[in-house]
């Protein structure tokens, strides 16, 4: 009878809630990639010494993968519950 979606979707529009997740994976993924970066660099790249460079780069590992896992359950709609 009637088409009752929402306009967007009947026009093919992509969801701006979409595309925000997916940018926050994108984003778990620099984190990561940074806190690797950190751990792996040379010692004369930074001017950290190794110790807090270590703590800095484990942080910002622990962080993406963190923001990583909550954020594709909430994509794939699984639940702590579950």
């Amino acid at each position: 009878m009637l088409d009752r979606r929402p306009a967007r979707e009947r026009l093919g529009q992509s969801n701006p809630q979409r595309l925000t997740r997916y940018f926050v994976l994108f984003m778990a993924c620099v984190y990561i990639a940074l806190g690797l970066y950190l751990l792996l660099s040379a010692v004369s790249i930074f001017s950290l010494p190794p110790t807090p460079r270590r703590i800095l780069g484990g942080v910002f590992i622990l962080y993406g993968i963190i923001r990583f896992v909550r954020n594709y359950r909430v994509i794939t709609g699984k639940n702590d519950e579950e």
